[in-house]
């Protein structure tokens, strides 16, 4: 049997965000930005769309003029996902932008210019409904913080964080979700372990300005992989130079492997070494080809060789042990047939329709995930459960 994890989740209170909430047992939601002007409606609408075609869930614009903000009521009209507004310096504008029909207002109280203005914008969200993210960022923590603790560390941050939301709570407001993002990778998981044990308002994570991919996207998974396995997390963005789209496959891919949203078939395979007795890259290639849409929540083991591949495959919930072409198929832990290697793709496939079947019968939902999976906390061997 493999080992059984045992899931835990900061419980935070729930916060909804357009027809989403953000929250408690809820997704973690899969968010971006856009890079054109806001103004420019065309430009920022289209990326959107193509954001949305990638599987983002949740989009923020920029605001930094009054022309921004004359155009948020005509770009949400031409797009399906949450529309968050982005206010840094003028606390004008986030007054402005919530004349507008936007789902979501995220703000830095760090740099608008002091408490009374911070409760004025909090005053009229409050008023109109508009749940609000704190963006508390170690590159922007208000100058006394920075004095009293010595440099921009992960108390101070938190610090920060909280002396915000009792603000907020003494207007009575509390629809707000929480982002403490560092370009540091032990700067922001240590302040958001500090945070979550103090405070239990949604958190929204990522490593702010992580560069250029690949490596963007290594240092994003390093920061974010402890916080999520810690079951903090609630919205994530993955912060790339450049074009954003490729930011929604990388977020999905780091919730698929700390096992927090199960999207997909997961796909294991050996290094290739001279042990290798099968055209393992070639049958790994027609895999995903095959798999490609396919939102089975099943882990699949293919090795090629005798000396790791019984146990790796008898561990995964579908696997096979190969070498000299052929091999065994185990399902469940159990040999359930040999094959060819001509004939293993066609046989794998076989084995994760009918462990479809079985997942179905058991209760388990339809054996896939159509639309955004809830991961629950149980898991089979090794893998989560996903349900609609």
């Amino acid at each position: 049997m493999a080992y059984q994890h045992t899931f835990k989740r900061h419980k935070t209170r729930e916060v909804k965000v357009g027809n989403l909430v953000v929250g408690g047992d809820n997704p973690i939601w899969v968010q971006s930005m856009t890079t054109p002007d806001t103004h420019d409606v065309e430009a920022t609408v289209a990326q959107i769309l193509a954001l949305e075609e990638a599987g983002c869930e949740i989009v923020r614009v920029t605001v930094p003029k009054p022309e921004d903000a004359a155009v948020l009521s005509e770009i949400k009209k031409r797009i399906h996902i949450p529309l968050i507004c982005d206010i840094h310096f003028d606390y004008k504008m986030a007054l402005s932008a919530l004349d507008h029909p936007v789902d979501k207002i995220r703000i830095n109280p760090g740099n608008i210019g002091g408490y009374d203005r911070y409760r004025q914008v909090i005053r009229k969200a409050k008023s109109i409904g508009m749940p609000m993210r704190i963006g508390v960022n170690a590159g922007s923590l208000e100058r006394e913080l920075v004095e009293k603790h010595g440099f921009p560390c992960p108390p101070a941050m938190v610090e920060s964080a909280l002396r915000y939301l009792e603000i907020a709570e003494s207007e009575g407001y509390h629809d707000i979700i929480v982002s403490l993002k560092s370009s540091d990778v032990i700067t922001a998981v240590e302040a958001y372990r500090l945070y979550a044990k103090q405070a239990n308002y949604p958190t929204h994570i990522g490593i702010t300005e992580a560069g250029k991919a690949p490596y963007a996207v290594t240092k994003s998974a390093c920061g974010l992989a402890p916080i999520l396995l810690d079951g903090i997390g609630d919205t994530i963005r993955i912060s790339l130079l450049g074009d954003p789209v490729p930011e929604i496959a990388a977020a999905f891919d780091i919730l698929q492997a700390t096992q927090r949203r199960v999207r997909k078939p997961e796909l294991i395979a050996c290094p290739t070494c001279g042990r290798l007795a099968i055209d393992l890259e070639g049958i790994i290639e027609e895999l995903e080809k095959r798999l490609k849409g396919r939102t089975t929540a099943v882990k699949i083991s293919v090795l090629g060789c005798v000396v790791n591949g019984p146990g790796e495959a008898r561990e995964a919930d579908i696997g096979i042990a190969a070498g000299n072409g052929k091999g065994v198929i185990f399902r469940r832990g159990e040999i359930v047939r040999n094959v060819l290697e001509s004939e293993m793709v066609d046989a794998l496939l076989e084995e994760i329709d009918l462990w479809e079947k079985e997942e179905a019968a058991n209760g388990n939902g339809d054996g896939g995930c159509k639309g955004p999976p809830v991961v629950h906390e149980k898991g089979r061997r090794g893998l989560p459960v996903v349900s609609r």
